[in-house]
C-alpha cells in the first residue's frame, strides 16, 4: 500500500492508525531489545505495564511474540511480518520523507533513517544496525570481498545480519588493523561474524591502526602482511561506520600535538585513517596498512552506518569527501543534519 492510501485509510478509522504505529513500535522495541521483560520494555515505551500487557498479550495471540523466563521475544512470524511492514512504518511516522530530504541533501543515493537517536536510546544502535545488516546480505553476490571497519554500530550489523546460504567464494576482511581495547568491536571479530553467517571465510589481519613510518615500511615487507593486503585492498564492498575526529583520535591516543593540529584544521570526521573537514577535504592522514580511498572508490558498493545527533558534522563531512551508495541512520542524526543544511541555506 503506497503512502498516500495510508494518509486516506488514516482520515477514515484514526484510531486504527494508532493501534498499528504502537504495536509495530513494541515489535522494533523487541526485536531490538530482546529478551526483554515487560517492565523494562515498558519503560523502553514510555507506556504504563498496564497499557503494555494488553498490547503483549494481543500479539501473542496473533503469533508474533514468544514468552519466557528470560522475557519477550520475537517468534519466526513476528520477525518476517516486522520485516514486511518496516516500509509502512518508516511511512506512517514521517522516515521515509526524512529519508528522501536527506538523500537529496547529501547527494547520497540511497538512505535509511531508523526510529530514534542513539545518543540519547542506545538500542537504536542495534535497528542500524539490523537494517544495515539486512540490506546488505541482499546485496552481496558471488566472489564478493567484503571489507568492514570496527565500532558499535558495524558490530551490531554483522550480530544481527540474517543467515544467508548459497553463496560462493565469500570472504570478508578488516579494513584496517585493530584499534581500541574492546575485542567485540574490532574489525577482525566482526569480519569472522559476519562471514559465518555467510558461510564464507574471513582474513585476519593482526596489527595496530596507527603506525611509525619505521614500522610502516618494515610490515609492507612482511609476508604475512603482502598476502592479505591485496584482497584487502581488493574489496567489492565497504561497510563502514563514521568516526568524529577528535573522538577517534583520543581512541588512538594521539599525542596533545596530534589533537591540537586536528583542532587547528578543523577536522571533523575520521574514516579509513584519513580525518576530514566540513568541505570533505582530507586534512591529516594517518600511517596505516589497510584499505584506501581509492580502494573505497573503486568497490562496487559503499554502506556507511552511524547515527545520534552527535554524529551529524562527521556524517556530512564523509558524504562530501567520497562516494557512499547507502546511508543507515536514525532520526536523531537525520533531522540534525537537514537543520544544518537549512542553517546553510538561509
Amino acid at each position: 500500500m503506497e503512502t498516500t492510501d495510508w494518509a486516506a485509510v488514516q482520515r477514515i478509522v484514526p484510531e486504527l492508525m494508532g493501534v498499528l504505529q504502537n504495536r509495530l513500535r513494541i515489535l522494533q522495541r523487541v526485536n531490538a531489545l530482546a529478551p526483554i521483560g515487560r517492565r523494562a520494555l515498558a519503560q523502553a515505551m514510555g507506556q504504563s505495564e498496564r497499557t503494555l500487557r494488553s498490547e503483549l498479550d494481543a500479539l501473542k495471540q496473533q503469533g508474533l511474540l514468544l514468552t519466557s523466563t528470560s522475557g519477550v521475544t520475537l517468534s519466526t512470524e513476528g520477525l518476517t511480518l516486522l520485516r514486511q511492514l518496516e516500509p509502512v512504518a518508516a511511512a506512517l511516522a514521517g522516515r521515509s520523507d526524512l529519508a528522501w530530504r536527506l538523500s537529496q541533501a547529501l547527494a547520497v543515493a540511497n538512505v535509511i533513517v531508523v526510529e530514534g537517536d542513539s545518543d540519547v536510546e542506545p538500542w537504536v544502535t542495534e535497528r542500524i544496525g539490523s537494517s544495515a545488516g539486512e540490506l546488505l546480505i541482499d546485496a552481496i553476490r558471488d566472489g564478493d570481498v567484503i571489507a568492514v571497519t570496527g565500532g558499535t554500530t558495524v558490530a551490531a550489523l554483522a550480530k544481527s545480519a540474517p543467515v544467508r546460504s548459497g553463496l560462493r567464494d565469500i570472504q570478508v576482511v578488516p579494513a584496517r588493523g585493530t584499534v581500541g581495547e574492546t575485542v567485540a568491536y574490532q574489525a577482525n571479530t566482526i569480519a569472522a561474524e559476519l562471514a559465518e553467517k555467510l558461510g564464507g571465510r574471513s582474513v585476519m589481519l593482526h596489527i595496530p591502526d596507527s603506525l611509525s613510518q619505521k614500522a610502516l615500511e618494515q610490515l609492507l615487507e612482511d609476508p604475512y602482511i603482502q598476502q592479505r593486503l591485496p584482497v584487502i585492498r581488493s574489496a567489492t564492498v565497504v561497510v563502514h561506520g563514521i568516526g568524529d575526529a577528535l573522538a577517534m583520535a583520543r581512541r588512538r591516543h594521539a599525542s596533545d600535538a596530534e589533537l591540537a593540529l586536528l583542532t587547528e584544521r578543523a577536522a571533523k570526521a575520521e574514516a579509513f585513517g584519513h580525518y576530514f573537514n566540513a568541505y570533505g577535504e582530507v586534512v591529516y592522514a594517518m600511517q596505516t596498512i589497510g584499505l584506501r580511498l581509492t580502494d573505497v572508490d573503486r568497490s562496487r558498493l559503499v554502506v556507511a552506518v552511524a547515527g545520534g545527533a552527535s554524529k551529524a558534522q562527521a556524517i556530512a563531512a564523509v558524504a562530501q569527501a567520497y562516494r557512499i551508495d547507502v546511508l543507515v541512520t536514525d532520526e536523531g542524526a537525520a533531522r540534525r543534519l537537514l537543520q544544518m543544511k537549512s542553517e546553510l541555506d538561509m
